[in-house]
């Protein structure tokens, strides 16, 4: 199964608002450098732990950032969880975009 890319994403949130996101939450598939370049050279930032070794010393107002992202993106989890336990879409086995979408619209 392909992942929806993070450069189509946020340019369709683009094209919908007219303008790119401050901030982009993003699962663990998405924190690559390619994506973190690009999402720096248009002025996002995504809230994303640092690659590689943790810091020693992290600030309080970082620490601090680093939890209201986590908090942000739990929510976000919760509506994955929510929409697989009442509306059985983890049920769903289809591969591709146009028959899944065909299977979610039959249920």
């Amino acid at each position: 199964m392909r992942l929806p890319c993070l450069k189509t994403q946020v340019e369709g949130f683009k094209n919908y608002t007219g303008y790119y996101p401050e901030y982009v939450h993003v699962d663990k598939i998405y924190r690559t450098r390619e994506n973190r370049a690009w999402c720096k050279k248009r002025g996002i930032k995504m809230t994303v732990p640092p690659l590689g070794r943790p810091p020693a010393n992290v600030s309080k107002e970082q620490k601090r950032q680093a939890n209201e992202s986590e908090r942000i993106r739990n929510s976000i989890e919760g509506k994955f969880g929510e929409g697989k336990r009442r509306f059985s879409l983890n049920r769903i086995m289809a591969k591709f975009c146009h028959t899944s979408e065909t299977a979610i619209v039959n249920k």
